[in-house]
């Protein structure tokens, strides 16, 4: 057990280390942030900041050699320096789940390797994406290997010209293309585990995106009974199987046939758990604390249907390229069944997430139309 009075190590300085940064002081912990930007939302709840190249090894072996333990508030750090000082400080989760969930083509593989059901897909690692497209058939999702999210770096092929312009864009690039799945619902669930092998799992949220982007998560999901089970013991065998020692998020789509499938795996903290902040009596984030420091994990039962909302860049005021006004702040702030967070970001941009919102009510109708029209006045 790595108890309180220690320091923790946060590798990234976006909002989920902000976050993190806020439990973890809660419980007496120190937080030190390594970020190679040096200003993100994290900076500003940290103990300290160490701004440096994730390539750097001399500056990243001194901050493992002044913490007790390092874990992340974002999987997209190299792999290879995670390496050097693997045996210096306890890393959470080790490093080979940060490379296997980095990289679409090996988390699809290890999915395939493990049993676990996902969307049939095809490997274009030389970025013939004809080839693969032709394996799995149309309609497709190509996607590129790394260092994808919010969308990103993908394009759905229905037709020949988007198969065209998809070879354009995709050449010499490593993907994969995925079946497109005629979902009913996407879903995802949080599954924290420490060293010695405990457990929690927090209850199925429910996702709806725009624009690839998470818009609303309902919690508790609107799924069958069945269907939250199967995905909850799925991400328990997920954390299982890949040895977590922190937090793993799975999201699954759920298909109109009633078929849970995993689409992506995040080894951290993530956006549909953010209504536990305000709605259960362990925050993803204090879970992420216990479980890396090998405390007993906490209770996770939700005290009542919530809605979290994401608040974008887009809700600012614009005039071309220009801010001209805030969002209407009121609206949330004087509604009480509504508590708002924002991420300190210096400036907001079109799809950039800016804070999140949430709404806890007696039923899910009434959380959902309440938080619909707080977005709206926002």
């Amino acid at each position: 057990m790595i108890p309180p009075g220690k320091t923790i190590g946060v590798l990234g300085g976006g909002q989920l280390g902000r976050m993190l940064a806020h439990a973890a002081q809660a419980l007496g912990y120190k937080v030190f942030v390594y970020d190679p930007s040096g200003h993100g939302p994290a900076a500003g709840a940290a103990d300290r900041v160490v701004q440096a190249p994730y390539e750097d090894i001399a500056a990243l072996t001194a901050f493992a050699r002044s913490v007790d333990v390092i874990t992340y508030e974002f999987e997209n750090v190299p792999f290879e320096p995670l390496e050097a000082i693997a045996g210096l400080v306890p890393l959470h989760p080790r490093a080979e789940v940060l490379r296997i969930c980095q990289n679409r083509q090996r988390e699809k593989a290890w999915l395939r390797a493990n049993g676990i059901a996902h969307a049939r897909y095809a490997e274009a690692l030389d970025g013939d994406v004809a080839a693969a497209v032709a394996q799995v058939g149309r309609p497709c999702v190509i996607k590129t290997a790394d260092f994808g999210y919010d969308g990103k770096g993908q394009m759905k092929v229905t037709t020949d010209d988007d198969l065209e312009k998809a070879t354009a864009i995709f050449r010499g690039r490593r993907c994969v293309v995925e079946k497109w799945i005629d979902f009913q619902r996407e879903v995802s669930v949080i599954c924290a585990r420490n060293a010695a092998g405990e457990r929690k799992t927090f209850p199925v949220a429910e996702n709806i995106h725009r624009h690839h982007i998470l818009d609303f998560s309902i919690v508790p999901a609107r799924v069958s009974e069945a269907v939250a089970r199967e995905a909850e013991a799925i991400a328990a065998s997920v954390a299982e199987k890949l040895g977590v020692v922190g937090l793993i998020a799975v999201e699954f789509f759920v298909t109109v046939g009633g078929e849970v499938l995993v689409n992506e795996l995040a080894p951290r903290t993530h956006n549909s758990g953010h209504w536990s902040l305000d709605a259960a009596p362990t925050s993803q984030f204090e879970q992420q604390v216990r479980a890396v420091c090998g405390l007993p994990l906490g209770p996770v039962e939700p005290f009542g249907p919530t809605v979290m909302v994401n608040i974008l860049g887009d809700a600012w005021k614009w005039k071309g390229n220009q801010v001209v006004g805030e969002p209407n702040w009121a609206a949330v702030l004087g509604e009480p069944k509504a508590k708002l967070h924002l991420y300190g970001k210096d400036e907001p941009r079109p799809g950039r997430k800016m804070g999140h919102f949430t709404v806890r009510d007696a039923t899910i109708e009434g959380a959902l139309a309440l938080a619909e029209s707080l977005q709206a006045r926002l």
